[in-house]
């Protein structure tokens, strides 16, 4: 079997800068998201710089058997994953009790439920590899987020859950990493329904360069990794102030700006 990594959510976005980073430190890749077209674009980028060409599964992960699907497909083909990257997910803007409620439950199915599984589903073979799992979460897990109420829990759960996995597997020489950027101008934000304030937009970095951060912090086999200086001192200082006070912070935020985190 071919060890390789596998890349969610990287039609665009971080997941494509992703992918990019991977491809360029040699890894050989499996791309999956729904735009099969975009995946068969990147996989032709990296292939005209040489590298091997990826495999592309146009999968929709908020479907109960995607991840049954993936391995399949990966066995068929004699391949297994070294790295599992789940960078797949959205959020919504707006109140919990006025956005769409089956809108907001396919997001816990992509960014909790498939993150979760996709986690799981491929331990052993990680272990074999010596590789791990480098799960996308976000500055907004150390938040409490009215106005993106099931976003930021989303995110919460997943810095949690990839905390915890790094200490369980780090006997099996896996290595787990949640990588935490703040905002991202990205396809993310116009799906949200977001825009980003005049302190927002000093956080921010391109998703290229939050890439390259998180592929470095993986490597170094980092617990969690926060991309940019002022989002590290950002999520420094929420840490030191109680939640009734961040709680009419961030609402505020999303009444007056509509802004978000990655």
């Amino acid at each position: 079997m071919i060890p390789i990594t596998l890349i969610t959510g990287a039609s665009a976005g971080i997941g494509a800068e992703l992918a990019r980073v991977f491809a360029a430190h040699g890894h050989e890749l499996v791309l999956v998201a729904r735009r099969e077209d975009r995946l068969a674009a990147l996989a032709a980028e990296i292939a005209a710089t040489g590298r091997t060409r990826p495999t592309v599964l146009a999968i929709d992960l908020t479907q109960r058997d995607a991840v049954a699907r993936i391995a399949a497909e990966l066995t068929s083909r004699g391949l297994e994953p070294a790295i599992v990257v789940n960078d797949a997910g959205f959020g919504l803007a707006g109140s919990a009790t006025v956005l769409s409620r089956d809108e907001q439950l396919a997001m816990i199915d992509l960014n909790v439920r498939a993150l979760t599984e996709l986690s799981l589903a491929f331990v052993d073979s990680l272990a074999r590899h010596r590789g791990g799992i480098l799960n996308v979460a976000s500055v907004a897990a150390f938040l409490p987020g009215p106005g993106m109420a099931v976003y930021y829990a989303t995110k919460a759960y997943v810095l949690s859950f990839t905390e915890a996995l790094h200490r369980e597997l780090s006997s099996r020489g896996v290595k787990v990493t949640a990588l935490c950027p703040g905002p991202v101008p990205s396809e993310f934000q116009a799906r949200a329904g977001l825009r980003l304030d005049r302190a927002q937009r000093r956080l921010s970095l391109p998703a290229d360069r939050v890439a390259q951060i998180g592929y470095r912090g993986f490597m170094r086999g980092k617990r969690v990794v926060i991309a940019g200086v002022g989002n590290r001192i950002a999520v420094f200082l929420v840490r030191l102030l109680p939640n009734a006070l961040l709680l009419q912070a961030t609402d505020q935020t999303m009444r007056n700006t509509r802004g978000s985190s990655k």
